[in-house]
Order: structure tokens, then C-alpha cells, then sequence
């Protein structure tokens, strides 16, 4: 198992299947009366490359998960629209505002940014200040499974289960969206 409430264990390298949990992403956002953007992340790597999860919006009573597959909606009519950070403005999100002309739109925690991506409340999530492992593992799951692009900023391959829990960056975004996001991102 690897997660923010245990200490690492290298035996988990070595494991055929390997559980990447977050259970509460967003302590900021929880802590404050009202806000529903914090979330539970569940996630299990089955032989070092297969991905599954599961994404908790408990203010919000929603799930979503690899299983049943998340249907991605059409494209949302007018601007184009960047979550971003509520508390610092990443230089990621704004090269990709930037790049689509696209509104930014402020959200707390990354499981509640991409689960926002799922559900076409928001065309793309870009982040490059680092973040771990399980603060992405299960979002990345459920927005693979809907369709939706999924890759480090340079677009390589997000890995999960790899010996440094840190993770410094990615990508989550409508795959019509992806050519430009990244284009974007390595200028």
C-alpha cells in the first residue's frame, strides 16, 4: 500500500497488485463549512501498469470509478474552461488557458479538479507544482476510463507504483484538447 497516512514500504515495488489511497484530498476545503470540493481517492495498480479506481465527492453524495465507466459529455456550448488552484495560480493552468483562450476556473483539491474534467464542468487540468502518487492515481484511473487524455505535461506516460512517491506533474484534458494543451506546456 502506499499512502499520505502511512509510512512508504519498499516491499510494495515488488507486489503484484499495489493500493494508491488518498482518504481525504483536500483537508483545506473539508476543514471549511460549505465546500464540496474535496474528495476520497482509491486506487489499485495490478501489475505495474493497470490502473483502477475510484473517486469519492462525499459533499457532493457522488462516486466515480473505472467501473461502470464514467460516460464523457459532449463538449460544454461557450468558453472554453482551465481548473486551476484556489490558492496559488500555477503557471501550467494559465499556459493552457492561455493556449485555448479558455476561462480559469478555481477549485481546491486534485481529485475534485479532475473528477471536474470528467464531468465536462472543465475542458482541462494541468499541474506542475508536484504533488504525490496518491493525490492523482484514482482521478487519473477514472478520467482514462472515460476517454479523457492522461500524461505528465511533457506527455509521457503517468506511472504509478514507481519508487518516488513524488509526482511532479500532469495532465488531464478532453482528447480534442491534448495537441494544444501540450504544445502549450513545453514552450
Amino acid at each position: 500500500m502506499l499512502s499520505e497516512e502511512s509510512a512508504d514500504d519498499d516491499r510494495r515495488l515488488g507486489a503484484p497488485r499495489v493500493w494508491i489511497v488518498d482518504p481525504l484530498d483536500g483537508t483545506r476545503e473539508f476543514a471549511e463549512s460549505g465546500r464540496t470540493d474535496w474528495a476520497v481517492h482509491v486506487a489499485l495498480v495490478v501489475r505495474g501498469s493497470d490502473l483502477i479506481g475510484a473517486v469519492a465527492l462525499p459533499a457532493e453524495d457522488l462516486v466515480l470509478a473505472t467501473r461502470p465507466v464514467p460516460a464523457l459529455p459532449p463538449p460544454r456550448p461557450g468558453r472554453l474552461r482551465v481548473v486551476t488552484s484556489r490558492t496559488r495560480m500555477p503557471a501550467a493552468a494559465t499556459k493552457v488557458a492561455e493556449a485555448l483562450d479558455a476561462e480559469l476556473v478555481p477549485l481546491g483539491s486534485a481529485g475534485a479538479k479532475t473528477m471536474a474534467v470528467v464531468r465536462g464542468d472543465v475542458d482541462a487540468y494541468a499541474h506542475a507544482g508536484g504533488m504525490y502518487q496518491w493525490d492523482s492515481a484514482a482521478p487519473v484511473a477514472v478520467a482514462a476510463a472515460a476517454g479523457l487524455h492522461v500524461s505528465r505535461i511533457d506527455g509521457s506516460p503517468l506511472v504509478y507504483n514507481a519508487p518516488e512517491a513524488w509526482l511532479p506533474d500532469l495532465l488531464v484534458c478532453r482528447p480534442e484538447l491534448a495537441a494544444t494543451c501540450l504544445s502549450a506546456l513545453v514552450e
